[in-house]
């Protein structure tokens, strides 16, 4: 075990004790416990003691027995009422962790069928051979895909796609790292364009769906899709003066044609009706996870997608996803994350630097932790300030996951900060300084038109 793993271990363990040791005045036994777990949670995933999964299976367990009624602490005589263990475990069948099942579903027969490629193909096509919009052209085509793709899975295919492309150009030509970086870049926006495209919009929108209210697919898209596009821009701007094309051209070969088997024509109709139904939850009104099972059952049923797929699914994430939400609720239920927000004067702040506070600690956080452990911890607090009062009810409640969501995506400053991040760099094409000098100026303009929707936009559709 690293050092570092084992100074995390140790933390951990000490960050569990002391509130089974400490009295916090004002907090019950329940929040007592639920701040153990709390502290264990947010050391290891920070430290990645052990597997940021294996944390949120620790979390639903400790849950399970001292915070649940068939747990082993006794609160027949105390103010808490405890919740069925049911309540915790079911966390991995909450509607988003099917959302997301959905997801994963699409995106990987979408591989197994090269569906991903010849979309890419068809999609650069248009942007001719001139590098600045080649560069343009990538970024929007990883983008879309990100949008109902893992930003990882998306990164990956297209860091294959971007290599013939940078042999082509002159070993000394800046371009170079630009075109390396705008696949990253563009995977982290296009993810946050949809509730599927990025883990922390779901721990988000699961918070917010267990205070009653929903979030439509389309509805987050109005949301978040102005900005991802407006961001893209920039980020295109952005890396073409900091990395100037010494060559203006470079030729491409864009061979390739869409399968034509059984399995892809099912594939394709799946996709684009399931795509479909999405986008437009707020005209025929059913819920995005109930969507989500069709391509589940379709792709299973006609055996497009397979056993040994299933198999291969990113599951660890779920669990991820699950291990949030159920902090989240615990934080909640046994009054730990109200008792937080009382402890320091929130309503001296003011309404806007609330919103930057939590943008900011999010934008931070995500630069070095994974950016659903960053809303996972985030989200529970925001949530007691709106039910507390602090700040305008359900209003304020989703402004403030708006901006946790979309803040904790803008983590582009170092290799650690995402999967993506770390593709990039393992090209050899991308040292940390290239990163960091484009991903700090993309993040605080990222974080500045967060807040700016926030004022002038996002009141006007909520």
């Amino acid at each position: 075990m690293s050092k570092s793993k084992l100074t995390g271990l140790v933390l951990g363990i000490i960050g569990f004790a002391i509130p089974l040791f400490v009295t916090f005045p004002g907090l019950s036994l329940a929040g007592h416990f639920a701040m153990s777990i709390f502290l264990l949670a947010a050391v290891f995933w920070m430290f990645e003691a052990i597997p940021i999964y294996s944390t949120s299976i620790l979390v639903i367990f400790f849950q399970v027995i001292l915070l649940s009624a068939e747990g082993f602490i006794d609160y027949s005589a105390m103010e808490y009422t405890p919740l069925p263990y049911s309540n915790f475990i079911a966390t991995l069948a909450d509607p988003i962790i099917i959302l997301f099942l959905g997801g994963f579903v699409l995106a990987d027969a979408s591989v197994k069928y090269d569906f991903d490629k010849n979309m890419t193909r068809l999609l650069l096509k248009p942007f001719g051979t001139q590098t600045k919009f080649i560069i343009l052209g990538l970024m929007l085509v990883t983008a879309i895909l990100s949008a109902f793709m893992s930003n990882t899975a998306t990164t990956a295919m297209m860091i294959t796609v971007i290599l013939p492309i940078i042999a082509r150009m002159e070993p000394g030509d800046p371009a170079r790292v630009g075109i390396a970086l705008c696949i990253p870049f563009a995977a982290n926006i296009g993810g946050i364009a949809t509730p599927i495209g990025t883990p922390p919009n779901a721990v988000v929108i699961a918070a917010l769906n267990n205070q009653g209210l929903d979030i439509a697919f389309s509805s987050w898209m109005m949301y978040a899709t102005p900005l991802a596009i407006i961001m893209l821009i920039i980020a295109w701007q952005v890396l073409l003066r900091m990395y100037k094309p010494a060559t203006s051209v470079i030729p491409l070969k864009l061979d390739g044609t869409l399968k034509k088997s059984r399995n892809a024509i099912i594939l394709y109709f799946t996709f684009g009706i399931t795509v479909l139904l999405w986008v437009t939850e707020g005209i025929h009104g059913i819920r995005s996870a109930i969507v989500a099972l069709i391509p589940v059952a379709v792709l299973t049923l006609t055996s497009v997608f397979e056993k040994n797929d299933i198999r291969k699914l990113p599951w660890e994430v779920l669990w991820l996803i699950a291990g949030g939400i159920a902090l989240g609720i615990s934080m909640k239920e046994t009054g730990l994350a109200e008792w937080m927000v009382g402890s320091i004067a929130w309503d001296t702040f003011g309404y806007l630097l609330l919103l930057a506070i939590f943008g900011a600690v999010a934008l931070i956080m995500s630069n070095f932790l994974s950016n659903t452990v960053t809303a996972s911890l985030l989200i529970p607090l925001a949530i007691s300030l709106a039910t507390s009062g602090v700040i305008e009810g359900p209003f304020g409640m989703i402004m403030l996951g708006l901006v946790i969501a979309l803040a904790a995506s803008f983590a582009m400053v170092l290799p650690i900060s995402t999967p993506p991040n770390a593709i990039a760099v393992s090209t050899g094409m991308v040292k940390t300084k290239d990163m960091i000098n484009s991903g700090v100026i993309i993040g605080l303009i990222g974080l500045t038109l967060i807040l700016i929707l926030a004022v002038i936009y996002w009141p006007f559709i909520v």
